[in-house]
């Protein structure tokens, strides 16, 4: 309806304001019955410690220089940042977001344009509007031509009133996602920074079995030269010639299959880094003895800090309490206000003639659904479940990276320890070899043992080289799992941070306990949950 107030009187301003109360109780009673919200079942709540290991550091906190200790991998990370094409598509994802933000922002505001027109018109004589124009004069004694032209110079403005906050909740729940996109992007950084080390390592894994192999096959050689020397001395057969000859043969086929595996992983740096295939330099150093920065896990509870995944959970998660609040104010009326103002004449001579050709118009609509609100209910009921969705996906996400740092920093353990008793076994084999060898050459035993020997060490360090790979891979994804692998400027922009500081806040909530639970206990009917990591009773 339009409600065009005319201040001719105070009598007809009483009525229209009687009229407007009377209209505002009749549009609000459809916002009396709200369909009923389900809320989230309760979830766990996260251990005080990992296992029983906890620490007053955190490896999340510390540097990928400081942590890798390596500038050959700190430069082949810095270009990955830099050139990686998987976090340039996920920046146009933020820019996108912000973007979003920003049109948001602007539906609070009212719009205003301008605008010019022209037409002409030519009633019949024989309609009432005819008629009655065929006896008008705009001034005594000067007609309305025929036909009747029209020139309009105008401005108008329209403005939703946001008198349930709809649009202000709208803005927020995008400048979470922008918040939440920008975590996501963060996310990827530490994934990538992980990625990036793990193959590095995986490469200097294939050079130590390169090495492996040359010295095994020059064992193999030298075996190989007695046993032609026994058998030029009648001491010896055939058979252990080319038994021997063989082996050499099938660990220098290896050493092939073992590039092939180098340039595979070489190009996968390579990818990652956004570059054409190359070679990738490494430190010279001692795989065995290669050693990262001592692990500190921390609490439990710095995981929601730390970890982007989870900080980007706990955004959409307060995103998607919003959405229920703007789906909620479609229930309620609405208020539009329109309004014009310009200068109208049928000659465009007359539009500068003031106040005479002055036109402007008020007008105010209070808008509510009365009858068949079944889609308002349904988007209502279905913003409730994708709420609920984000409460769970919180809870999952959480629940993912505690389980990551406990599977990851046992397989550190596990594979420290295989490696001690690994070279204890190494140790053994070599100094059978070496007997067995000697033995051989005295001809006191069956070469086949010789080979025997010598191909359980070359196993056998292989296994030891496998298990150290494993070693750096699990504390490279124990110090991702923890959160670290951030660089800082990655992070997102501070200045649109700073613009939003009165509806988003800057970092997350502190956690009060070390062990909070991890939503509200009760499914109680509020629409945005508390904090995450805290008790919502």
């Amino acid at each position: 309806m339009n409600l065009f107030v005319r201040a001719s009187n105070s009598k007809h301003v009483k009525c229209a304001v009687a009229a407007m109360v009377a209209c505002s109780m009749l549009v609000s009673l459809p916002g009396c019955h709200l369909p009923q919200l389900r809320g989230a079942e309760e979830g766990r709540v996260m251990p005080d410690t990992f296992n029983g290991v906890i620490s007053a550091d955190n490896s999340a906190e510390i540097g990928i220089n400081e942590f890798f200790n390596d500038p050959v991998l700190s430069n082949l990370i810095c270009e990955a940042l830099l050139g990686n094409q998987e976090l340039k598509i996920l920046a146009e994802d933020i820019q996108i977001a912000s973007n979003e933000v920003q049109s948001r922002r602007g539906a609070i505001f009212p719009f205003v344009g301008i605008g010019a027109g022209a037409g002409v018109e030519k009633p019949s004589l024989f309609t009432p509007l005819g008629a009655v124009e065929e006896n008008l004069d705009f001034r005594p004694g000067q007609g309305f031509p025929t036909p009747l032209p029209n020139f309009l110079v105008a401005a108008n403005l329209s403005w939703q009133v946001d008198i349930w906050k709809q649009l202000r909740n709208a803005r927020d729940a995008a400048t979470l996602r922008y918040l939440g996109t920008a975590e996501g992007r963060n996310y990827v950084v530490t994934r990538l920074v992980a990625e990036v080390a793990e193959n590095y390592y995986t490469l200097m894994a294939l050079d130590e079995r390169l090495k492996n192999l040359d010295r095994t096959i020059a064992l193999q050689e030298r075996s190989l030269e007695i046993a032609k020397a026994s058998k030029e001395g009648a001491r010896g057969t055939e058979l252990p010639v080319q038994r021997f000859q063989a082996e050499v043969r099938k660990n220098q086929s290896e050493k092939l299959i073992i590039q092939q595996e180098m340039i595979e992983v070489e190009n996968r740096i390579n990818f990652l880094a956004g570059r054409y295939p190359q070679p990738v330099g490494r430190m010279s150093v001692d795989f065995f003895e290669l050693n990262l920065h001592a692990l500190s896990l921390g609490l439990p509870c710095e995981l929601l800090l730390n970890r982007p995944d989870i900080r980007q959970a706990e955004y959409e998660l307060s995103a998607a309490g919003l959405d229920v609040l703007v789906a909620r104010a479609e229930f309620y009326p609405k208020l539009n206000i329109r309004a014009g103002v310009g200068f109208e004449a049928f000659n465009p001579k007359y539009l500068d003639v003031s106040p005479d050709s002055l036109m402007y118009n008020v007008a105010g609509d209070l808008i509510a659904p009365l009858i068949n609100r079944s889609a308002i209910k349904a988007e209502y009921k279905s913003a409730n479940a994708r709420q609920l969705q984000a409460v769970y996906k919180y809870q999952q996400v959480v629940l993912n990276a505690f389980t990551e740092v406990v599977n990851r920093i046992s397989g550190v353990e596990n594979y420290s320890n295989s490696i001690t008793i690994k070279k204890q076994q190494l140790d053994s084999l070599e100094t059978s070899v070496d007997v067995a060898s000697k033995l051989f050459n005295a001809t006191r035993i069956e070469y086949i043992d010789v080979l025997y020997a010598q191909r359980d060490l070359m196993e056998a360090r292989m296994e030891l080289i496998e298990t150290k790979r494993k070693q750096l891979g699990a504390i490279v994804n124990t110090y991702q799992a923890l959160g670290g692998g951030l660089v800082q400027s990655q992070y997102v922009d501070a200045a649109f941070v700073a613009n939003n500081a009165a509806t988003t806040p800057r970092e997350p909530p502190l956690p009060p306990e070390p062990s909070p639970a991890i939503i509200p206990p009760e499914p109680v009917p509020a629409i945005i949950p508390p904090a995450p990591g805290v008790n919502g009773n």
